[in-house]
């Protein structure tokens, strides 16, 4: 049961973050609050001692404090800030943690860089009848989410806890 559990809840969530940002600009707090409570039932599950849960909470409040912080000045919204702090939150204080950050802010820029690009271009006629699709283009903000929700794929399978189910 937890073998399923760990191979489908947290990739799910990172897919249904990124196309809820990608189709309405928001990621909702369920899904943050979700990963939280997904991360200690998993924590307890294993047997995880309180200084391993520690150190991830504090991988959780840095990604916190330093998402929040880009969010005062701008650069990021709400929802992608408590949403990388909740997958930091599966990562703990490790070198996966970094290379999650990496990631996302290597396909972040290239997610920013090709609506830049995409709407600077004409844009179809059928879609401009597609509401989702109007709301991106129109905004000059972009879905971060579709970066976290990869980054957080990509580095998920080479986490303690894939490989132990693996193994």
């Amino acid at each position: 049961m937890l073998e399923y559990f760990l191979l489908f809840f947290f990739p799910f969530l990172m897919i249904y973050s990124a196309a809820s940002d990608l189709f309405s600009m928001t990621i909702p707090n369920q899904v943050s609050l979700l990963l939280i409570g997904g991360f200690i039932v998993v924590a307890f599950m294993f047997g995880l001692g309180f200084s391993t849960v520690l150190w991830h909470f504090l991988a959780f409040a840095t990604v916190l404090v330093g998402g929040f912080a880009l969010f005062a000045v701008g650069q990021m919204g709400a929802g992608d800030v408590k949403l990388a702090a909740s997958t930091a939150l599966w990562f703990g204080w490790s070198f996966h943690l970094v290379e999650y950050m990496l990631m996302f802010s290597i396909i972040g820029a290239g997610v920013t860089l090709a609506f830049i690009f995409a709407r600077a271009r004409f844009v179809p006629q059928f879609a401009g009848q597609v509401e989702w699709f109007v709301r991106l283009y129109n905004s000059n903000k972009y879905p971060y989410g579709l970066a976290l929700g990869a980054a957080g794929l990509i580095v998920y399978p080479s986490t303690f806890w894939m490989q132990a189910i693996v193994s």
